[in-house]
């Protein structure tokens, strides 16, 4: 397909797609979806090789939030059966970080439920940050906490935190009918706070919201404006006690589509698939490991995720390599002095100029958190891959031995049977699924 082969030099020189060509990658047929996978690979591999970056969420403080985002199984008037619980203490934070840092993960996502963060919550989660890095060497910290006041990015970054999430989730013209609490524009400080303070950005989405194909190209193309160093991509769980549980919009071959979108638009970007994955790509999860470079392990905010030894058999069964902490994940042309990343030398990812896959100059580009990434069904106004709660940052996945909030569906019908509330790790007595 001449579509095709145009995206993909457009990747390989970090050029942007136009707005048709990221909708017609969207509108491609089933028969041509292995084109699409192969084309976006080629971009894939050639930024990123075969390594697989494993990310892992604690969920400091879970539910009771008072934003009422529609996605999110801890907002205002969720009846979701979660798990509740206030801010853990930091060696508490720091055990559960243990695990997934055992599992393999490079970075840990620390998130937290509500609006945004007051001074002592930023006092309580530095504590927790220079808990986890002691006795770490290497290990990146993503903090997800929502909406940030002045001077609080800041903080964070003394205290040792790599990067932080927050997630755009959708279309600026679609966000008032998912949220009403705060707005696109607040989500969109909090971002430029991230980066204004030194922080490596993590923002990405959330798909099945019943979004149209405009909304997700408007929304990845405003991340590229944004230029993040991480993408998530979180797939709605529509968790039972939400507005959003009837929407299932989502198959294995659309998620793909979606992904292959987001590489295209932003080649050179850590492209995570944050929650939701295990629900709707189900079998289908090793292909998109050629799109994605990026993953969350074990389970998520809210939800149970696949097993940790299952994703790691995953990713070496489709010939892939877990990315490790002597490994720089972004291309070298990000990592670097200046732009929206990290320190140079810190590994986090930051980048020197040009943006999410766009040619020098053009500012492209823009992750459980999540980022963290995952705010499929997130915490609050948190949300993100980093911080998906039920959707999968954001956050966010959901399969597993956990309890499914309904039967299995037909074949073709929605597969309830795939959502499970976590009940273990973070705010548990039990070990958590590494």
């Amino acid at each position: 397909m001449d579509l095709l082969n145009t995206l993909v030099d457009k990747g390989l020189r970090r050029e942007t797609p136009t707005r048709a060509e990221a909708l017609a990658v969207l509108g491609t047929s089933d028969d041509d979806l292995l084109d699409v996978v192969a084309a976006a690979g080629k971009v894939r591999r050639h930024w990123f090789g075969r390594r697989v970056k494993l990310n892992y969420l604690v969920n400091l403080k879970s539910g009771l939030c008072p934003e009422d985002c529609s996605y999110c199984s801890q907002r205002l008037g969720s009846k979701a059966d979660i798990l509740k619980y206030t801010w853990l203490k930091p060696d508490q934070a720091s055990q559960a970080a243990a695990a997934g840092l055992a599992g393999g993960a490079k970075r840990v996502c620390l998130v937290a439920s509500g609006r945004g963060p007051t001074d002592r919550d930023v006092d309580r989660v530095s504590d927790t940050i220079r808990a986890i890095k002691e006795g770490n060497e290497g290990v990146e910290v993503c903090a997800c906490l929502g909406l940030l006041s002045e001077g609080q990015a800041e903080r964070l970054r003394e205290a040792g935190a790599d990067a932080y999430n927050h997630n755009l989730n959708t279309s600026e013209a679609t966000y008032g009918d998912i949220t009403t609490t705060h707005t696109y524009a607040d989500r969109v400080d909090t971002v430029h706070k991230a980066h204004a303070a030194g922080l490596s950005a993590c923002s990405g989405l959330i798909a099945g919201m019943g979004e149209s194909d405009a909304d997700l190209v408007d929304v990845v193309f405003a991340l590229r404006e944004l230029d993040p160093d991480s993408v998530p991509v979180n797939f709605l769980i529509p968790f039972e006690g939400t507005p959003l549980a009837k929407e299932w919009n989502l198959s294995p071959q659309r998620c793909l589509r979606i992904l292959a979108m987001v590489r295209f638009v932003c080649p050179d970007v850590e492209v995570r698939i944050a929650g939701g994955r295990e629900v709707h790509l189900r079998t289908m999860q090793p292909l998109a490991l050629h799109l994605a470079n990026s993953i969350f392990l074990g389970d998520y905010l809210t939800s149970e995720g696949q097993a940790g030894r299952a994703d790691l058999e995953m990713i070496a069964d489709a010939g892939f390599e877990v990315e490790g902490t002597d490994r720089v994940t972004l291309p070298e042309h990000r990592v670097g002095m200046g732009g929206c990343g990290t320190h140079e030398g810190s590994g986090c990812g930051s980048h020197e100029g040009s943006g999410c896959g766009s040619h020098e100059g053009s500012g492209c580009g823009s992750h459980e958190g999540g980022g963290c990434g995952s705010a499929s069904s997130g915490a609050g106004v948190c949300g993100g891959a980093e911080a998906s709660s039920g959707t999968g940052a954001g956050a966010e996945g959901a399969s597993g031995p956990g309890t499914a909030t309904e039967e299995a569906g037909p074949a073709d019908g929605p597969r309830t049977d795939l959502v499970a509330v976590r009940r273990r790790g973070a705010g548990t007595d039990l070990a958590p699924n590494a």
